[in-house]
């Protein structure tokens, strides 16, 4: 590789940390071409990527980012998966599939400039995602409306069956 091309290679590595909530470093020795396309295309259905790139131009473009804790676990056949949006999403196809094929080893990840470890990674997996957590909370916005309309039903309601009452008792004495 000619040192523009690996000038290229970490300039675009650099602008996707720049872009990235989450980076995760796996080890992928030992993984076939099958399963490894199969994991993109999880990725890729959870809005993320997963790279293969030299460790030294790694290195290189986590400099001065908030990724930069990464550099410390970059030796060996290293993966790198970026995601732009839910951190939620990816860490649970990368646990889900490290599980499945244990061939997939993570080695370290880093979340909003937090270094998180496989543990942490996978805890992360285990949260709701953006989606549900979104459902949640409209079934929160709803339930409060709801629970008050029937409290202020209930008032009314009530008179009306001590009406009911009174009305049954007065044809009982007549």
């Amino acid at each position: 590789m000619k040192r523009e091309e690996k000038a290229e290679v970490v300039q675009d590595l650099n602008a996707r940390f720049a872009k990235a909530k989450l980076a995760v470093l796996t080890d992928y020795r030992g993984m076939t071409v099958s399963s490894m396309q199969q994991l993109r295309r999880q990725l890729r259905d959870s809005s993320a990527e997963i790279k293969v790139a030299k460790n030294t131009l790694l290195n290189r473009a986590v400099q001065g980012t908030p990724f930069e804790a990464l550099s410390g676990h970059l030796q060996g056949n290293t993966a790198l998966t970026l995601s732009e949006a839910d951190p939620v999403a990816p860490a649970k196809v990368l646990v889900k599939f490290a599980k499945d094929n244990p061939q997939l080893v993570i080695k370290s990840a880093v979340l909003d400039g937090k270094e998180l470890t496989a543990d942490d990674l996978t805890a992360l997996s285990k949260l709701p995602g953006i989606d549900e957590l979104r459902a949640q909370f409209l079934a929160t916005l709803q339930g409060v409306p709801a629970g008050f309309v029937r409290v202020l039903n209930g008032v009314p309601q009530k008179a009306v069956y001590l009406l009911q009452a009174i009305k049954d008792q007065k044809e009982q004495t007549n």
